[in-house]
């Protein structure tokens, strides 16, 4: 692994996702690559890390120019074991995905797609996350592999600035329209609990939830972009330092 530059994948859908595959087949070509992913699903874990039991990791796949290993832990316990003890040098790029799902909007709080991409990003290493609006095991991935190489190929030739990553999202349609540069839309995931009785006793609760969009006319948002047919590309940054309140809370009267 020195002739090529060197790609580390991870998702939260699972090694075994159909996604992951899609996204080893078509980066194959571009880079070598290593796989360290999630043994199993593992959606909604942001960027939760496993701290109160050890990991298990073991390889399953060796070819020249990829190794892919299942890990017991979170995609961000994935990016963070490969990072120190898996990789052979720091890599060039961190993809995540292809994840099963929509990650545009708030779900990027929620995503442990995005949760690779930001640790990656965190370590100063240029990251991207790629998602289909389409939650199917089985879903179709080929129409969104060329962009897929393309976007990888432009972020290994110009890198991203320190504390950017991109995340990009596919919409459920195999004709695309062509790539959007977009920002966050706003909105919010409303009646997020389905509640329901047990036969023992009490009540239990299904995650469920319906996204409510607060600007479906904003036309630079990526929720826009995806309901038209193009391609979602968000840069995103680690810091959410809020710089534009600092003179509004320097006139608070903070003292005690």
């Amino acid at each position: 692994m020195k002739d090529k530059p060197l790609i580390l994948l991870s998702n939260d859908d699972g090694v075994a996702a159909k996604g992951i595959q899609e996204l080893i087949k078509v980066l194959r070509p571009v880079a070598d690559l290593v796989v360290v992913a999630p043994s199993g699903p593992r959606s909604g874990a942001s960027g939760a890390i496993t701290s109160e039991v050890p990991l298990k990791c073991r390889m399953i796949r060796r070819e020249p120019g990829l190794s892919v290993y299942e890990c017991s832990g979170t995609p961000v316990d994935c990016v963070k074991l490969a990072l120190h003890t898996i990789v052979p040098r720091k890599p060039d790029l961190v993809v995540g995905g292809i994840n099963h799902g929509d990650n545009s909007s708030v779900n990027v709080h929620y995503s442990g797609t995005m949760g690779v991409v930001i640790e990656g990003c965190l370590k100063g290493i240029p990251s991207i996350g790629f998602s289909l609006c389409n939650h199917a095991a089985d879903a179709d991935f080929s129409f969104t592999l060329p962009y897929v190489r393309r976007i990888t190929e432009e972020v290994l030739q110009h890198g991203l600035s320190v504390g950017i990553c991109l995340n990009v999202n596919f919409p459920n349609d195999s004709v695309l329209k062509g790539i959007r540069i977009c920002r966050q839309t706003k909105g919010v995931w409303t009646n997020e609990f389905q509640q329901a009785v047990h036969p023992r006793g009490g009540h239990y609760y299904w995650l469920t939830g319906e996204y409510r969009n607060d600007e479906p006319e904003a036309e630079d948002s990526d929720h826009w972009a995806l309901d038209h047919g193009y391609v979602a590309v968000t840069p995103t940054k680690i810091d959410v330092t809020a710089y534009e309140i600092f003179e509004e809370l320097s006139h608070w009267n903070l003292t005690v």
